[in-house]
């Protein structure tokens, strides 16, 4: 059957299964035996709030099939993008590194630059490739443009989705591809990744070999259009996607449940195959969200360095190793699912390219109590740093500098750099080494943000320049 024949009913019926599955432990009597490889099932929203879904705190949601998933394993408290905008997170994903490491990781986001991912450069899927795995990704890959970049030229064996950053959700903007292939398909856009995922599910399940799905959906990106909204599509043919005369919270709602309901169908697709006992289900965002998101109890949002533009929601199920209704306030960021996805695996980065993320394993299996973290960030436009030690977090946000416990105060309320000056003086020291570890900021790269005329609650802000924000290296007299 076509994704375009898959009907309404049976997305319904999928997700209740989904959901019931989970619950149920269906699967555990063709379950392969727990030493096999595990299976992945990456699942990545784009520009999903920290409570943008039920079991994270939004009450007008329902999100029984992402909220299974943390039932039913564990639920990050803590979880961190590596960045407040998609491609660079993206970059950082892939390669378990910073994605300042990489020229591709520089721009927030990636537009017409012509960089991309190296195909040298090893990667989650080519990792796993080596270590007998299959490799699909559905959905965004956002990483440079072939024929010199591509998810084909970076670990993948299949690829089904888009190149770029957006597209629309029933045009597919002349941007939908098989393999290297473009296409001209009907259909609702998170409905065919979520149809084209049962049948790579099936596939790999027949086969009888491990796989990695890296399942990127473009939801709840905008352009704002939920199931049925062919008619704000047609409205925005010749217009910008990225437009803010259009969405609501209903819309942005409807985007998101319709996303659950394919979440449900790719669980039951596991269960109906026995595989879902060793198959390690991750559902997690590229960046905090943007204008319809919630992101309590933070401020912020997308392209923003504050707790809001960072936080994300991240939970993760493996019913031969994680126990059941777990929470954990592991302070975790996109780029330690790397390291800890080749562990389970039993593999692991290659030499040449350390990681610079952190195995989890240790928390989510063995229920290894929380470590504290060091963890930087960067953002060109207004000129924002940020670090996380412990409880304490940097921000500078153009002139602007700030320390705040953002366990005590995640609000960022309370600047506490004159209280404890030799923190401030320290965190600031420990940024200025990482950055100079780091590629330079570049005035050729793309940078975002949102502006008073674009956002009531941004008054007052402009947009801002693509110009350069390099400090002086910590001892440096200029610094």
């Amino acid at each position: 059957m076509s994704p375009s024949e898959i009907s309404r009913r049976s997305m319904l019926r999928g997700a209740a299964l989904g959901a019931a599955a989970l619950a149920s432990g269906a699967g555990k009597l063709l379950a392969e035996p727990a030493h096999a490889p595990p299976n992945i099932v990456f699942i990545l929203a784009d520009d999903m709030g920290y409570a943008d879904i039920a079991c994270y705190g939004r009450p007008d949601l329902r999100t029984p099939n992402i909220d299974s998933i943390a039932s039913h394993g564990m639920r990050f408290l803590q979880a961190y993008a590596n960045s407040a905008v998609c491609s660079a997170t993206r970059t950082a994903l892939i390669t378990g590194r910073y994605q300042d490491r990489l020229d591709v990781g520089l721009d927030e986001p990636l537009v017409d630059r012509d960089t991309g991912l190296p195909p040298s450069h090893p990667t989650l899927p080519s990792l796993l490739r080596k270590a007998g795995y299959g490799t699909t990704l559905l959905g965004k890959w956002h990483l440079g443009l072939p024929p010199k970049y591509g998810p084909l030229q970076s670990g993948y064996d299949h690829f089904y989705g888009f190149r770029g950053g957006a597209v629309d959700y029933f045009t597919h903007s002349n941007d939908l591809w098989d393999e290297d292939v473009k296409l001209e398909q009907v259909g609702y856009l998170t409905d065919l990744l979520g149809s084209h995922a049962v049948n790579v599910i099936d596939g790999y399940a027949k086969a009888g070999k491990p796989f990695l799905l890296s399942l990127h959906f473009n939801a709840p990106h905008w352009p704002w259009e939920g199931p049925g909204d062919e008619a704000e599509s047609r409205r925005l043919i010749g217009h910008r996607l990225n437009d803010f005369d259009g969405g609501s919270q209903k819309t942005y709602q409807r985007m998101i449940e319709d996303l659950d309901l394919q979440v449900g169908r790719v669980l039951e697709a596991l269960h109906a195959n026995g595989i879902a006992e060793n198959t390690i289900v991750i559902f997690t965002s590229d960046n905090g969200g943007e204008r319809f998101a919630d992101t309590w109890p933070f401020i912020g949002r997308k392209t923003e360095l504050l707790e809001g533009g960072l936080r994300i929601p991240a939970v993760i199920s493996w019913p031969a190793r994680i126990a059941m209704g777990q929470t954990t306030s592991q302070v975790a960021i996109s780029m330690d699912w790397l390291p800890t996805l080749l562990a389970a695996a039993g593999t692991g980065p290659d030499f040449a390219y350390p990681s610079d993320g952190m195995n989890l394993l240790p928390f989510i299996t063995e229920g290894a109590p929380p470590v504290p973290r060091k963890l930087f960030w960067r953002y060109k436009a207004n000129a924002q740093h940020a670090a996380r030690d412990g409880d304490m977090k940097y921000l500078k946000i153009l002139g602007n500098t700030f320390l705040f416990n953002v366990v005590e105060d995640p609000m960022e309320r309370a600047n506490l750099k004159a209280r404890k000056p030799d923190v401030y003086s320290h965190m600031i020291e420990e940024w200025a080494a990482w950055n100079a570890a780091m590629l330079q900021e570049s005035d050729a790269t793309y940078t975002d943000n949102f502006s008073g005329d674009e956002l009531a609650d941004h008054i007052g802000a402009t947009k801002a320049t693509h110009k350069a924000d390099n400090p002086a290296p910590a001892g440096d007299p200029q610094h």
